[in-house]
């Protein structure tokens, strides 16, 4: 019985990605389709938004994860709660507060417009929206993975003359990478499929700020060869993306 029921829970997640394929396979030419204007400029535009989005993740998130894993101060809970909301938020909730935050109309959005700056609606807003929803799944791994390191590793680097920073950059970081890695593969796998955030902060203008999840939806208006090879893209990515994050997990559960 306890077989039976797992393989139905198998097949149930298993069907909808093999429907996919196969009939991306079965109806259209997937090279002619992924080649097409439509498809290459989703894709540029999603490379190029994640690749900075998991850049600035990567900046900031570290220094933060590394802070909550080492020290206790008043907030510290609330700090921790705040990073994990994005997680349990609907996005498009997300997206909403990143336009009333930052729109033209939002809280900081007057401001910005006296000096020019102009953020929803365009890349930029892209990737502060896919910011915004990768951010816990890197601070967590890499939490994770700072906790894990032994403390006294970092106080003989302070016996040898290193400052708080040195031992930072040369032992907790190296120590914690495989976590590190493996954080950096979640996040970037969730900026890369980040749709409510950013149809409600940036838009779907073609060219400008449609990923390759805003092209999927638009391109059903025309048709569904377009949206399944680019639905076919996505879960070759996705089955990469996770296969390669198992290895790292696999990877750090051995160096621990």
């Amino acid at each position: 019985m306890v077989f039976v029921l797992g393989l139905a829970a198998v097949l149930f997640l298993g069907l909808p990605v093999f429907a996919i394929v196969e009939r991306a396979i079965e109806r259209t030419d997937l090279l002619d389709v992924i080649s097409s204007s439509t498809v290459t400029e989703a894709l540029r535009i999603s490379l190029v938004t994640t690749s900075i989005s998991l850049g600035l993740v990567i900046v900031f998130g570290t220094p933060l994860a590394y802070v909550l894993a080492r020290y206790r101060f008043p907030g510290h809970a609330l700090v921790d709660t705040l990073v994990d909301l994005p997680i349990v938020l609907p996005p498009a909730v997300g997206g909403l507060g990143l336009l009333m935050a930052f729109g033209r109309r939002g809280i900081l959005g007057g401001w910005l417009d006296d000096v020019g700056v102009e953020l929803a609606f365009t890349t930029t807003a892209v990737v502060m929206a896919q910011t915004f929803v990768a951010s816990p799944f890197y601070i967590r791994s890499a939490k994770a993975g700072f906790e894990a390191v032994d403390r006294d590793l970092e106080h003989v680097a302070y016996t040898l003359g290193s400052s708080r920073s040195g031992a930072f950059f040369r032992v907790a970081i190296p120590a914690a990478m495989p976590s590190l890695l493996a954080g950096a593969v979640m996040a970037w796998a969730r900026a890369l499929g980040e749709f409510g955030a950013t149809i409600m902060f940036a838009g779907s203008f073609a060219g400008r700020t449609q990923t390759v999840p805003l092209a999927v939806y638009r391109s059903l208006e025309t048709g569904i060869d377009v949206p399944l090879a680019l639905s076919t893209l996505l879960v070759a990515i996705s089955f990469a993306i996770l296969l390669t994050f198992r290895l790292l997990m696999k990877r750090a559960a051995l160096t621990l």
